[in-house]
Order: structure tokens, then sequence, then C-alpha cells
């Protein structure tokens, strides 16, 4: 069940026990609530209708003796009845039974927290992977939106593969990084996640196996596994993933792909080597071992440019490489790439097709625009000098409060900062301890579950205030929780 937004009205006539009883009946009586619902705690509802608990022990009484809820001990309380079963001869659907039956895995418990505090504009976020609204060009994309003579706005179905003129752009602005590819070798999506689902359903049997750097994003999705895919987490050093143990492992896993962040790694901000780059193409060209690249943050270096991708060195369309504006530009239009064999790009777009039937023709324009007359590039100076200011930043307050209780690694660009505790700090502990307190952080069991020891700390999101003032206090939480 989703937080509850409404509150009762404490100046209304009709006692609270009531509101709150007849606010939770409509919900059961008009199927919001399905049968088999589980009905949040006392204390919980006490505090999302922010009323004493004793009016919350009344308003389930009365629910209780019109017989829509009932309460058992060890399993709580849960709809068992509605107007549907009181008045049709037979039973309504078991939505429950429904949800649970999904093949999409449903989020960590850790993340769902963080995906509704998110909503909390109280909350200090120190773990969010994406710019602050204050970084992005809003006032620019204003006008961006105002049509000029000669602009050609398409308001239908764009082709499989996206906008030709975007495919065209993106094509000579990859040719900057080093990358030969053809609009016939490029296909636009919505965002980088798309790209990975596409490619999941698309070209992969279920029960592959998926390698990848550990600590890693793809253990805060669900996006292989929901496929029926396991994922094998390989180590990683201050150079990137550790190469040397790949022919082995393939040997013993006989995975289907190797996905990579190589630059400002998530959750790390590990930046990987040119050498390391040359040795992870070598030893999976050796191995038939096809590469997911995935470059979502290599514009945002804060010092220097970062090696060239893989791609750029990739002499046998080993490597899909996957792009995006969502962390460089706005997360709200969801355009992102991939580059590939074309055979593979054909794949995917057919299946993007019976998907969505492609992404916004109105966004891939406006991105169009933003790259092709080279704002694009300007707007990421401006992003670096911020970005760079706000790393800065939170190393002065790390190196001030968190000296004698943490370690950490300077990010070279992206968003992220790997801070590893003391041992003996719960982690899991401290993110409910911190939530309480109005702190929201990204704990390294999201990453990695069995990752007790870090936090992945973002300096791209909260601003200069919030960052002081959050990571202080975490400071203080963490010598309170050692």
């Amino acid at each position: 069940m989703s937080k509850i937004e409404w509150k009762p009205q404490k100046s209304s006539t009709l006692p609270l026990h009531l509101q709150i009883t007849n606010y939770m009946k409509k919900k059961i009586l008009n199927g919001e609530w399905t049968i088999g619902t589980k009905i949040p705690s006392q204390r919980i509802l006490a505090e999302q209708f922010q009323v004493n608990r004793s009016t919350i022990v009344t308003a389930l009484e009365d629910l209780v003796a019109d017989g829509l809820i009932e309460s058992k001990v060890g399993s709580g309380t849960r709809v068992v009845n509605n107007t549907w079963s009181l008045l049709a001869s037979t039973p309504p659907p078991d939505w429950t039974s429904y949800v649970r039956s999904g093949i999409y895995e449903p989020n960590i418990s850790t993340i769902q927290k963080i995906n509704e505090s998110e909503a909390n504009s109280n909350i200090i976020r120190l773990g969010t992977g994406e710019l602050s609204p204050d970084l992005l060009p809003n006032e620019q994309m204003k006008k961006f939106l105002q049509m000029e003579v000669g602009d050609t706005l398409s308001l239908g179905y764009e082709e499989p593969k996206g906008s030709f003129e975007l495919r065209e752009t993106i094509s000579h602005y990859l040719k900057k990084k080093g990358i030969e590819a053809a609009p016939a070798s490029i296909l636009i999506v919505s965002g980088a996640l798309q790209a990975l689902q596409l490619i999941s359903i698309g070209l992969l049997k279920r029960c592959s196996v998926i390698f990848h750097e550990t600590p890693s994003y793809l253990n805060s999705v669900h996006v292989f596994q929901s496929a029926g895919m396991n994922l094998f987490g390989i180590p990683m050093d201050k150079e990137g993933i550790v190469h040397e143990s790949i022919s082995r492992l393939q040997r013993q896993h006989n995975a289907a792909l190797l996905y990579s962040i190589p630059s400002f790694h998530n959750p790390t901000g590990t930046l990987m080597t040119e050498k390391r780059r040359q040795q992870l193409l070598e030893v999976c060209r050796k191995e038939a071992l096809p590469i997911i690249e995935d470059d979502v943050y290599g514009e945002l270096w804060l010092d220097t440019p970062p090696p060239k991708p893989m791609k750029a060195n990739d002499e046998q369309g080993n490597v899909l490489y996957i792009g995006s504006v969502s962390k460089s530009l706005s997360p709200g239009l969801r355009i992102g790439w991939i580059v590939g064999p074309e055979p593979v790009i054909d794949r995917l777009a057919d299946i993007k097709m019976q998907t969505d039937y492609g992404s916004s023709s109105i966004s891939q324009f406006i991105v169009n625009k933003w790259m092709k007359n080279g704002l694009y590039g300007e707007y990421l100076n401006q992003v670096r000098v911020e970005l760079k200011r706000r790393r800065d930043f939170m190393i002065e307050i790390l190196n001030t409060y968190f000296s004698d209780i943490a370690t950490w690694n300077i990010p070279k660009g992206g968003f992220y900062l790997w801070l590893q505790l003391q041992p003996g700090i719960s982690t899991r502990k401290l993110f409910e301890t911190a939530l309480k307190d109005g702190i929201l952080l990204n704990p390294g069991s999201v990453y990695d579950k069995n990752n007790q020891e870090h936090l992945r700390l973002s300096y791209s999101y909260a601003s200069l205030e919030e960052l002081e003032k959050g990571l202080i206090r975490l400071s203080e939480l963490i010598k309170e929780h050692r």
C-alpha cells in the first residue's frame, strides 16, 4: 500500500475517527484497497493521519464491526470484505494474488523507502543521483520549446530507430569521442534503463548470467533479474573492474555479457584507466563475451576528460554502447541511445516498437536542437564547474567532520562519492535513524547486498546549505551509532 496523503479535517464537526473510518471504507468499497490488502500498523496510521493512536483504534474497530477488515496476531490487519463480495454471488478477483504473481520483481524495501521519501520536499537527499533542479536549464528549455522559422516538429510517431535527424546529430557527436557509428547503428531509447530492458528481453535467454562490477547499479534495479537472469559480481580496484579473473569465471559460468560503467562508476565514482579498458576489451574479445558499456556519466568529468570509451577501440562490434542526456541535461526528457552492430540495433528497434512505439518525438526534437547547435556543449561546461564546486565543498566537510569515522577517495567526475565507514556501524540502522531525522541516504547494501560499511553520497542534488547541514548531522549520527 502506498503512503496515505489524505488527512482528516480537525476543524470539521465530524469526529476525527469517523472521518478516518469513512475514508478507509470508501477506499475499500471503491475497490482501491482490494481483499487481502494489508492495512498499515496503528502507529503508522497515526503518523500519516496525524492523530492520536486511540483515534485510529476506534476507527479500526468500526471497520471490523462492519466486517470490512480483520486483525490476526502475527499477520496484521487486512481487508476481508467489500460490497462486491457482499452483493455478488461469486467473489471478486483477488488482486493481491495477481500482484504477487507479476513477473517483474518488486524493489527491495530500502529502495521503496528511498523512492517514497524523495517526494518529501523537507528531506535532505544526500544520495540522489540526479542534477539539482537549480542546475537544470529551465529558462533555456522554455526558449527551446518556442518554434523558430525553419523548425520541423513532428507530433506523430518517429521511425522505429528514432528520429533520423537526432541519430545523425548523435553520430557526429560520437565522433568527438572516437566512436564511428552511422545513424543506422544508433537506436533512440527512453533513457539508459530502457536500453537495458530491451537488451534483456531482445537478446538474452532466460537463466543467462550477467557479469558486472561489484558493487553495481544493476543490483538496485531488477531489469535482468525480472527477465529470469542471474547477476554475478566481479570485484573492482582503484583502476576499475579486476579483469584477471574473467576468463576463469567465464569457463565456470558461461556468461552472456558483461555490464560496465567505466567512467565515474555508479555507486563508487571509480574512473577506469585507459590501460584497464584495453585489458577488459582484450579479455572479452578472447572470450567472445559482449560488453554493455554504460557511459551516461562520461560527460560529467570535473578535472580532466576521461579516457575514450571502450567502444572507440572496438574493432569487432563487441561493445553495445549506451549514452543518455538524463544525467546531464534533463531526466524528464527521457532520451538516450544504444550504439551497436546494425543487426542488433534492428532487433532492439523491433522490440521497442512492440513495447512503446517509440520515444517521445517532442523530446527527440528538443535534444536534437540542444546537441546540433553546440549549446549542449556550452551547458555541460557550466554543469562541470558547478559539480566541481559541490564536490570540493563536500570534501571540505568530510575532511572536517568525518576524518576519524570514515575513509573515501575523491571522485574525478560523475555524481558519487563512496564513503566507507569504520567497522561496527550498521548502515541499515543508520539509514532508518537518518530518515527519521530528515536525511535520506543510499546505503551500500542497495548495490551489493553483502555491503554493510559503505554509503553512496551524492554532491549533485542537495544545495550547498543542505549538504553542509545534512553531512554535519550525519557525522553526529554515525558517532552515536559507533
